[in-house]
């Protein structure tokens, strides 16, 4: 009879166990939902709430209402060049370079342009020698070349200044002629030339389609002033760029670490195992809460189940990137933002016309890869990418570019970004 009560209390007690790990797991499971959906790594990730552009919309329209005010106050266009060359903004720290093309379904340059000047004082804005690249052999195709307000927020309007033969070429490539990628190429390097001869020590190569948070000027020098330092601290003389911008997308459990994760759940399980045994060992009675069952449902059943559902909640949830400037050598994507040192712009240029055609972000990681270059990246975001459509092409298609996003940006409380661009301004 004791022998049967005994058993009867064991059963009893794995089921106790059993029923509430259910209970927990299931409330964390809820928790995941509610707390996870914005993240792309995540199983609980929900497109339809996780890609609500909260503080992106916010700057869209304090954008809009720059351009307004800009176009409302400008007579007539000027800084019109046709070729690559300085102007009178050479003192400038850093160019910033914007190439836009017409597009059909939406013109984001407003948004670009607005919010990354909206917020500048008079003395950050001396600091940037701003090229905006309408990349057309006719200009006046693009809806923005004729208004104001475009010629009096740049420092520059760049045009294509080629020989005949190359303009015709180019013409073509426009026209969906020859290579798709080469012109999209092309006009990178075109526009990574006309900062380059403005002799700005830094450039700063930023896509149309984006929004740039209030602050991105004085964090953007703080973290080249972090990226210089911690190149030193490594050993290293240069690096190859910052990155500003980076999607979550590629961030998550990448199969190229598969055996690291297998290593390490095995790690947790056995380290779960070792606790209880050593426990039941050295704790006086504990055999009577720890039997060989009890240890076997713990590290065989809950366990695992809890390192499931670790994976599933997502890598930029689980494992977040720290703020501040850190190495990004491999699934950093994309060119929505990116700063170079100006000594580096040279050996891109060199390498895109070696390549002739391709995407600018897949060859620039093929360079540093070939090269071992160090790349940094910046957290939190500077910017996020708005476009509803990409203009990078998957099997014949243009790819959904909502996956070419960052989460985080969205999460921005433009009060205390405000508070804080005041404080650094005024330091």
């Amino acid at each position: 009879m004791r022998a049967l009560a005994s058993t009867v209390s064991l059963r009893s007690s794995h089921g106790y166990i059993l029923a509430s790990f259910i209970v927990v797991y299931l409330f964390l499971i809820q928790y995941c939902r509610t707390h996870y959906y914005r993240d792309p790594t995540s199983a609980f990730f929900d497109e339809d709430r996780g890609f609500t552009p909260i503080y992106s919309r916010f700057r869209e329209s304090q954008a809009a209402n720059f351009v307004h005010n800009v176009n409302g106050s400008s007579a007539s266009p000027v800084n019109q060049t046709l070729s690559p060359q300085p102007t009178n903004n050479s003192s400038a720290s850093i160019c910033v370079g914007i190439a836009s093309a017409s597009r059909q379904e939406a013109n984001y340059i407003e948004s670009a342009v607005g919010s990354l000047l909206v917020d500048l004082t008079e003395e950050e804005r001396k600091d940037i020698h701003l090229i905006l690249f309408i990349p057309h052999t006719d200009p006046t195709l693009h809806p923005s070349y004729s208004s104001s307000w475009l010629h009096a927020a740049a420092d520059t309007v760049l045009l294509y200044n080629l020989p005949e033969e190359q303009m015709k070429h180019i013409n073509k490539l426009e026209q969906g002629k020859g290579r798709p990628k080469e012109k999209a190429l092309f006009d990178y390097m075109y526009l990574l030339k006309a900062c380059q001869e403005v002799e700005s020590p830094y450039v700063v190569m930023i896509e149309d389609d984006v929004v740039a948070m209030d602050g991105w000027y004085h964090r953007t020098r703080q973290a080249l002033d972090d990226a210089e330092l911690q190149t030193g601290e490594i050993g290293a003389s240069q690096y190859l760029y910052l990155r500003l911008f980076y999607t979550h997308k590629f961030l998550g459990w990448n199969s190229e670490e598969t055996f690291t994760y297998f290593m390490g759940s095995l790690f947790v399980v056995a380290s779960v195992g070792g606790a209880l045994l050593a426990t039941r060992h050295f704790v006086y009675r504990a055999y009577r809460f720890l039997p060989d069952d009890t240890i076997a449902i713990i590290c065989f059943v809950c366990t695992p189940l809890s390192i499931i559902l670790f994976f599933a909640a997502g890598r930029a949830s689980m494992l977040p990137i720290s703020a501040g400037v850190h190495q990004m050598p491999r699934f950093g994507c994309c060119t929505q933002a990116l700063a170079f040192p100006r000594d580096r712009v040279a050996d891109v240029i060199d390498w895109y016309e070696s390549q002739q055609t391709g995407d600018a972000d897949s060859l620039l990681e093929e360079y540093a890869n070939e090269n071992n270059e160090i790349r940094w990246a910046l957290t939190p975001s500077l910017f996020q990418h708005i476009g509803t459509r990409s203009s990078k092409f998957e099997n014949g298609e243009p790819r959904i570019a909502r996956s070419i996003w960052n989460y985080h940006f969205e999460l921005n409380d433009p009060i205390e970004l405000h508070i804080e661009h005041e404080a650094a301004v005024s330091s």
